[in-house]
Protein backbone atom coordinates (compact mmCIF):
# COMPACT_ATOMS: atom_id res chain seq x y z
CA UNK A 1 0.00 0.00 0.00
CA UNK A 2 1.10 3.38 -0.66
CA UNK A 3 1.66 5.93 1.55
CA UNK A 4 1.62 9.70 0.75
CA UNK A 5 2.11 12.30 3.05
CA UNK A 6 0.07 15.98 2.16
CA UNK A 7 1.84 18.69 3.38
CA UNK A 8 -0.42 22.05 2.95
CA UNK A 9 1.29 25.37 2.82
CA UNK A 10 -0.73 28.38 2.13
CA UNK A 11 0.51 31.87 2.02
CA UNK A 12 -0.40 34.40 3.70
CA UNK A 13 -0.27 33.51 7.39
CA UNK A 14 -1.74 36.40 9.53
CA UNK A 15 -0.05 35.59 13.14
CA UNK A 16 3.28 35.04 11.67
CA UNK A 17 3.77 36.57 8.31
CA UNK A 18 5.71 34.09 6.08
CA UNK A 19 5.64 31.68 8.80
CA UNK A 20 6.29 28.93 6.35
CA UNK A 21 9.28 30.22 4.71
CA UNK A 22 11.14 32.66 6.67
CA UNK A 23 14.84 31.90 8.59
CA UNK A 24 14.09 29.39 11.33
CA UNK A 25 16.91 28.26 13.76
CA UNK A 26 19.95 28.86 11.26
CA UNK A 27 17.97 27.01 8.76
CA UNK A 28 17.57 30.10 5.66
CA UNK A 29 14.70 27.88 4.11
CA UNK A 30 12.73 27.64 7.26
CA UNK A 31 10.12 25.50 8.61
CA UNK A 32 9.25 24.27 5.15
CA UNK A 33 13.01 23.05 4.59
CA UNK A 34 12.98 21.29 7.46
CA UNK A 35 9.95 19.53 7.06
CA UNK A 36 10.95 18.58 3.79
CA UNK A 37 14.09 17.17 4.22
CA UNK A 38 12.37 14.71 7.02
CA UNK A 39 9.61 13.61 4.90
CA UNK A 40 12.13 13.00 2.25
CA UNK A 41 14.28 10.83 5.33
CA UNK A 42 10.96 8.95 5.82
CA UNK A 43 11.26 5.57 3.75
CA UNK A 44 7.85 4.26 4.14
CA UNK A 45 6.72 7.86 2.36
CA UNK A 46 6.10 6.78 -1.34
CA UNK A 47 5.96 10.51 -2.38
CA UNK A 48 5.28 13.31 -0.70
CA UNK A 49 2.92 16.79 -2.64
CA UNK A 50 3.49 19.81 -1.31
CA UNK A 51 0.12 21.82 -2.13
CA UNK A 52 0.34 25.47 -1.91
CA UNK A 53 -0.36 28.98 -3.16
CA UNK A 54 2.87 30.62 -2.37
CA UNK A 55 5.29 31.27 -5.06
CA UNK A 56 8.29 31.51 -2.28
CA UNK A 57 6.91 27.69 -0.90
CA UNK A 58 7.16 26.51 -4.57
CA UNK A 59 10.23 28.18 -5.25
CA UNK A 60 12.20 26.27 -2.13
CA UNK A 61 10.08 23.29 -3.33
CA UNK A 62 11.57 23.25 -6.76
CA UNK A 63 15.26 22.82 -5.23
CA UNK A 64 14.11 19.20 -3.81
CA UNK A 65 12.57 17.77 -6.55
CA UNK A 66 15.71 17.05 -8.66
CA UNK A 67 16.88 15.07 -5.98
CA UNK A 68 13.77 13.77 -4.47
CA UNK A 69 13.83 10.57 -7.04
CA UNK A 70 10.00 11.53 -8.31
CA UNK A 71 8.99 11.12 -4.41
CA UNK A 72 8.08 15.08 -4.07
CA UNK A 73 5.61 16.26 -6.23
CA UNK A 74 4.32 20.50 -5.92
CA UNK A 75 0.64 21.04 -6.12
CA UNK A 76 -0.60 23.98 -7.08
CA UNK A 77 -3.53 24.45 -4.87
CA UNK A 78 -6.33 27.25 -5.96
CA UNK A 79 -6.60 30.82 -4.39
CA UNK A 80 -9.96 29.88 -3.54
CA UNK A 81 -8.54 26.76 -0.98
CA UNK A 82 -6.03 28.81 0.39
CA UNK A 83 -7.29 31.68 1.82
CA UNK A 84 -7.66 32.69 5.84
CA UNK A 85 -11.28 31.95 6.07
CA UNK A 86 -10.70 28.09 3.93
CA UNK A 87 -11.94 25.69 6.25
CA UNK A 88 -10.12 22.33 6.85
CA UNK A 89 -13.01 20.39 5.62
CA UNK A 90 -12.52 22.56 2.94
CA UNK A 91 -9.24 21.30 2.26
CA UNK A 92 -9.89 17.44 3.61
CA UNK A 93 -12.23 17.30 0.67
CA UNK A 94 -9.39 18.56 -1.65
CA UNK A 95 -7.23 15.53 -0.70
CA UNK A 96 -8.70 13.17 -3.45
CA UNK A 97 -8.56 15.64 -6.18
CA UNK A 98 -4.56 15.58 -5.89
CA UNK A 99 -4.22 11.58 -4.37
CA UNK A 100 -5.84 8.82 -6.43
CA UNK A 101 -4.88 5.86 -3.93
CA UNK A 102 -3.64 4.49 -0.57
CA UNK A 103 -2.65 6.22 2.72
CA UNK A 104 -2.58 9.65 3.17
CA UNK A 105 -0.50 10.74 5.93
CA UNK A 106 -1.19 14.34 6.59
CA UNK A 107 1.34 17.03 8.41
CA UNK A 108 2.43 20.32 8.89
CA UNK A 109 5.84 22.41 8.70
CA UNK A 110 5.16 23.88 11.94
CA UNK A 111 5.85 20.58 13.74
CA UNK A 112 9.71 20.92 13.26
CA UNK A 113 10.20 18.60 16.16
CA UNK A 114 8.33 15.75 15.08
CA UNK A 115 10.66 14.36 12.92
CA UNK A 116 11.32 11.11 10.43
CA UNK A 117 11.71 8.90 13.58
CA UNK A 118 8.25 9.60 14.73
CA UNK A 119 6.96 9.10 11.18
CA UNK A 120 8.40 6.20 10.55
CA UNK A 121 6.93 4.91 13.97
CA UNK A 122 3.64 6.15 13.69
CA UNK A 123 3.37 4.66 10.19
CA UNK A 124 4.20 1.05 11.70
CA UNK A 125 1.49 1.49 14.40
CA UNK A 126 -0.98 2.70 11.68
CA UNK A 127 -0.35 -0.02 9.60
CA UNK A 128 -0.43 -2.76 12.27
CA UNK A 129 -3.51 -1.25 14.13
CA UNK A 130 -5.47 -1.35 10.65
CA UNK A 131 -4.22 -4.72 10.49
CA UNK A 132 -5.32 -6.20 13.46
CA UNK A 133 -8.94 -4.44 12.69
CA UNK A 134 -8.29 -1.93 16.08
CA UNK A 135 -8.06 0.82 14.68
CA UNK A 136 -8.98 2.57 11.29
CA UNK A 137 -7.12 5.91 11.46
CA UNK A 138 -4.19 7.51 13.52
CA UNK A 139 -3.61 10.59 14.83
CA UNK A 140 -0.75 12.49 17.24
CA UNK A 141 -2.05 13.58 20.62
CA UNK A 142 -0.29 14.96 23.64
CA UNK A 143 -1.38 13.34 26.70
CA UNK A 144 -2.68 15.58 29.57
CA UNK A 145 -3.18 15.09 33.21
CA UNK A 146 -3.79 18.45 34.47
CA UNK A 147 -6.51 20.34 36.15
CA UNK A 148 -9.04 21.01 33.65
CA UNK A 149 -11.93 22.95 34.03
CA UNK A 150 -14.75 24.36 31.67
CA UNK A 151 -16.36 27.69 32.63
CA UNK A 152 -17.84 26.87 36.15
CA UNK A 153 -16.67 22.95 36.98
CA UNK A 154 -13.88 20.56 36.56
CA UNK A 155 -14.12 18.01 33.77
CA UNK A 156 -11.98 15.65 34.49
CA UNK A 157 -12.11 15.19 38.79
CA UNK A 158 -14.83 15.15 41.10
CA UNK A 159 -13.82 18.05 43.67
CA UNK A 160 -16.56 16.20 45.88
CA UNK A 161 -14.55 13.56 46.27
CA UNK A 162 -10.90 15.48 46.40
CA UNK A 163 -10.75 18.93 45.87
CA UNK A 164 -6.63 18.74 44.84
CA UNK A 165 -5.94 15.12 43.59
CA UNK A 166 -2.40 14.14 42.77
CA UNK A 167 -1.91 14.87 38.74
CA UNK A 168 -0.76 11.36 38.26
CA UNK A 169 -4.06 9.96 39.43
CA UNK A 170 -6.46 11.97 37.51
CA UNK A 171 -7.90 10.52 34.11
CA UNK A 172 -6.14 11.25 31.14
CA UNK A 173 -7.44 13.27 28.27
CA UNK A 174 -5.93 14.35 25.07
CA UNK A 175 -5.57 17.11 23.10
CA UNK A 176 -5.25 16.99 19.38
CA UNK A 177 -1.62 18.06 18.21
CA UNK A 178 -1.89 18.32 14.83
CA UNK A 179 1.68 16.84 13.89
CA UNK A 180 0.08 13.62 12.59
CA UNK A 181 -2.75 11.91 11.06
CA UNK A 182 -2.78 8.81 8.99
CA UNK A 183 -5.98 7.47 7.13
CA UNK A 184 -7.10 5.38 4.05
CA UNK A 185 -7.69 7.75 0.96
CA UNK A 186 -11.37 5.92 1.22
CA UNK A 187 -11.98 7.73 4.30
CA UNK A 188 -11.30 11.06 3.30
CA UNK A 189 -13.77 10.59 0.54
CA UNK A 190 -16.38 8.59 2.49
CA UNK A 191 -16.20 10.70 5.47
CA UNK A 192 -14.96 13.54 4.67
CA UNK A 193 -12.59 13.61 7.64
CA UNK A 194 -8.77 12.95 7.63
CA UNK A 195 -9.27 10.30 10.82
CA UNK A 196 -12.16 7.51 10.89
CA UNK A 197 -14.20 6.24 13.29
CA UNK A 198 -11.78 4.53 15.65
CA UNK A 199 -8.50 6.65 15.81
CA UNK A 200 -5.53 5.26 17.40
CA UNK A 201 -3.93 8.01 19.66
CA UNK A 202 -0.63 8.46 18.66
CA UNK A 203 1.41 9.73 22.13
CA UNK A 204 3.84 12.17 21.04
CA UNK A 205 6.26 13.55 23.51
CA UNK A 206 5.60 16.78 24.99
CA UNK A 207 9.03 18.39 23.63
CA UNK A 208 7.77 17.24 20.04
CA UNK A 209 4.84 18.37 20.04
CA UNK A 210 5.88 22.13 20.04
CA UNK A 211 3.34 23.86 17.59
CA UNK A 212 4.30 27.38 15.48
CA UNK A 213 1.20 28.60 15.97
CA UNK A 214 2.23 32.70 16.85
CA UNK A 215 5.17 34.84 16.88
CA UNK A 216 6.71 34.10 20.46
CA UNK A 217 6.17 30.29 19.40
CA UNK A 218 8.28 30.87 16.28
CA UNK A 219 10.70 32.87 18.44
CA UNK A 220 10.76 30.35 20.96
CA UNK A 221 10.96 27.10 18.44
CA UNK A 222 13.86 28.62 16.29
CA UNK A 223 16.11 29.24 19.46
CA UNK A 224 15.15 25.70 20.90
CA UNK A 225 16.16 24.22 17.33
CA UNK A 226 19.40 26.61 17.20
CA UNK A 227 20.31 24.55 20.59
CA UNK A 228 19.14 21.26 20.12
CA UNK A 229 20.87 21.30 16.46
CA UNK A 230 23.03 23.90 15.83
CA UNK A 231 23.08 27.40 13.90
Amino acid sequence: MTVTAFLPCRAGSQRVPHKNTKPFGGNPEGLLGIKLRQLLDTPELTEIVLSTNDPLVIEIGERYVGSAAGRLRIDHRPDDLCSSSTSTDEVIAYVPRVITSGTVLWTHVTSPFFNEAEYSRAIGLHDAAVGAGTHDSLMGVLELRTFLWNATAPVNYDRNVEKWPRTQTLPPLYEINSSIFIADLEIFKTRQDRIGYKPYLYLVDKGKTLDVDWEDDFILASELWSQKHGR
